[in-house]
Order: C-alpha cells, then sequence, then structure tokens
C-alpha cells in the first residue's frame, strides 16, 4: 500500500506502511487463554526531512508502540518502516536483524520520557554521554572528552559538571543530558516520546525551545510522540492522532487546529487551555462517555463509535479508512488532510479559537 499522507513533492526521510505491533496477552488462572492486543494496527504515515510529525491520543492508544518501533527497540509484527539513507538508498529498518540495526540506531535516537529513571544515578553525565560514543567507536581519549564537553555546551549545560552524578541536577537539566546523550552519534531523526510532560510547567518552554534550536542548527527531524495538544501546537509542523492503535486524522497543524474532522480530535482540542480570558467562556470542554476501547477486543466498525456524540449506525457496522479530504486552512492555501470517519464532509466541528478572532468574539 502506498502511504499518502505525506506532504505532496516532499522528500520522505521515513515512510512507515501497514505497521502493526501486536502483543500476546494470557488469560486465565491458569493462562490457558491466548489473545492479542492490538497495540499499532495498520499505521501510515511519513515523516519528510526537516520538519517535526506530532503523534498524539490519550494514554494506551499506541503512539509510544509507534516511536519504539521505529528505534526498533520492538521488532514489528507486520508492516515496513522505510528509512531514507539517500535518494538511491532505502532500507526497510523493520526487516533488518538485530546485528545489523548499529548504523542506523546511530542515525535515530530516542529521547524518553521520564529523565530521572532513564540515566544510570550511579554514572557520572561524563559516563552518561561517553558511553554512546565509545560503544559505537566515534572518540576516544582526549576527543572523547571534548567531545562530551561540546554536546553539554550545545544544551545549555556547563561542560565543567560532567563529573557530576544526576541526583545533583533538576529535572529540566536532566533533560538536557538525556539530548546531548541523543545528539552524541549525530543523528537525522530524533523520536522524542513526551519528552516534557515530567517537567514543571515553567521549564517546558526552554525545553521545547531548545529542541527548536538545535532543529534549525542540526537539521534535525522530529517525531514528537505527546497526549497534550497544547504543547505540539507550537512545535510541530503536522500533526497524526491516534486512537486505539489506530490513525484517525492527520493534517498540517495550523489546519488539524482550526479545522478538525474526527469527532475524536474535536475532543482532544475541547481540552487545549484558552490563555485569553475573554475567550474562555466562549467554548466548552467535551467530555467523551465511556472508556477507552480495549485493544484487545475492540468494538466493531469504528473504535471510536461507542463514545462518539455523532455515530450513526454505519459508524457500528463499518470501519471508516484514513481517506484524503478536501480542507482549507486558516491561510486560505489547500493542505493534505486525512481522516479515518465516515461522516467528515458533513460535520461541522469545533477547533481551538485562535488569538485573531478576539474582535470576533467580543461582537
Amino acid at each position: 500500500m502506498d502511504n499518502v499522507t505525506a506532504p505532496v513533492g516532499d522528500q520522505p526521510l521515513l515512510d512507515v506502511r501497514d505497521l502493526k505491533m501486536w502483543f500476546a496477552r494470557q488469560k486465565g488462572t491458569f493462562r490457558q487463554e491466548t489473545r492479542l492486543v492490538k497495540a499499532v494496527d495498520n499505521v501510515n504515515f511519513s515523516i519528510v526531512r526537516g520538519e517535526t510529525l506530532g503523534l498524539v491520543g490519550e494514554s494506551g492508544c499506541g503512539k509510544t508502540t509507534v516511536g519504539r518501533c521505529i528505534v526498533r527497540a520492538y521488532k514489528p509484527t507486520a508492516g515496513e518502516i522505510l528509512y531514507y539513507e539517500g535518494a538511491a538508498n532505502v532500507v526497510d529498518l523493520a526487516q533488518l536483524e538485530r546485528k545489523d540495526l548499529r548504523p542506523y540506531r546511530q542515525q535515530i535516537r530516542m529521547i524518553f520520557q521520564d529523565p530521572y529513571s532513564s540515566l544510570n544515578p550511579r554514572m557520572t553525565v561524563f559516563e552518561i554521554v561517553a558511553e554512546v560514543l565509545k560503544v559505537n567507536k566515534l572518540a576516544s581519549g582526549k576527543k572523547l572528552e571534548d567531545r562530551v564537553a561540546q554536546l553539554l555546551q550545545r544544551v545549555g549545560l556547563r561542560p565543567e559538571y560532567m563529573r557530576r552524578y544526576p541526583h545533583a541536577f533538576s529535572g529540566g537539566e536532566r533533560q538536557r543530558i538525556v539530548i546531548a546523550r541523543a545528539l552524541a552519534t549525530d543523528p537525522r531523526l530524533i523520536v522524542a516520546d513526551e519528552a516534557i510532560s515530567a517537567l514543571d510547567v515553567s521549564i517546558r518552554a526552554q525545553v521545547l525551545n531548545l529542541l527548536e534550536d538545535l532543529q534549525a542548527e542540526l537539521g534535525l527531524t522530529y517525531l514528537f510522540i505527546a497526549h497534550d495538544l497544547s504543547v505540539i501546537r507550537h512545535i510541530c509542523d503536522r500533526v497524526a492522532v491516534m486512537y486505539v492503535g489506530k490513525l484517525v486524522e492527520t493534517a498540517e497543524a495550523t489546519t488539524l487546529y482550526t479545522f478538525p474532522k474526527h469527532p475524536y480530535t474535536e475532543a482532544l482540542l475541547s481540552a487545549v487551555p484558552i490563555h485569553n480570558p475573554r475567550l474562555r467562556d466562549k467554548t466548552r470542554r467535551i467530555r467523551l462517555e465511556g472508556d477507552v476501547a480495549d485493544p484487545a477486543n475492540p468494538p466493531s466498525g469504528c473504535y471510536f463509535h461507542p463514545r462518539c456524540r455523532y455515530a450513526q449506525e454505519r459508524c457500528a457496522r463499518e470501519e471508516p479508512a484514513l481517506r484524503p479530504i478536501e480542507s482549507r486552512a486558516a491561510d486560505g492555501r489547500t493542505h493534505p488532510h486525512y481522516v479515518a470517519c465516515h461522516f467528515a464532509e458533513e460535520l461541522s466541528l469545533r477547533g481551538v479559537i485562535a488569538e485573531g478572532q478576539v474582535s470576533q468574539a467580543s461582537d
């Protein structure tokens, strides 16, 4: 299947096609019953060189599993993860054996959610960052120390701190150490898994600004995984929304925030804080009824239909395909927009009120 969810005319760095990651779950007193948990089920998307793609959804929707498949922490059950080293060299990471993955793990790195648990408390900052360089045989001796110092400076830390242990640093500083470790191999793609969700609100903006500066300086490409749409609103070029292992909508960020086409996206956007007090009373949060569907026993048809306030009989009977629809952004331009909803063209869904609508709201 061709991947249709990439911006037209742009060269992808990564192309994910029909990705599946199923886990076996045993149940019963004697664990005699085995059920398949479809954590990721037929996911398709592309990441273009130099862009930031946001992957969002509630906890348990499968977005972290997608990220771990891309860095090959998991071997996918099925599908392709096509990595473009150059115009003529494409590698399917999903099919590579462990022994063949090392050069690609240098080029694709991951930033984990919790900076407290992702750093070994028994190792100094120097040892944590230098370990990556040693394993990949990228530096040794005096060059090793110089390289670690350079990486710490690049993320805003003083090189003389490299002999300290992680407990001596704040959460934001620890996450900068994690970022320095990720940058050690000069990667092209970074998978940021909830990279700022464990941080205090006061320092989240600092880390986001750092990631944007590094992207501009080093030409990085990001897959930014998050559950908070108010965060990725300011850093992502495009956004893909997941629900119970499937993509339900993907679009250019401004388009998705202004003109969502899937009821689940509308519900997520209704929780985005509105900073202008004159606009807060103009919208109400959409509270979804029921629980997230069980990926081991999903409902028939559209997985979201038991919680959807727009659901009709067809939704329970027929699963919608992720398909392109006509959509126009606030800037008047047409952007690629894909949605898995039978009635996307008929629904008039509410997006996030833009700051520019203050005058309209006050009339």
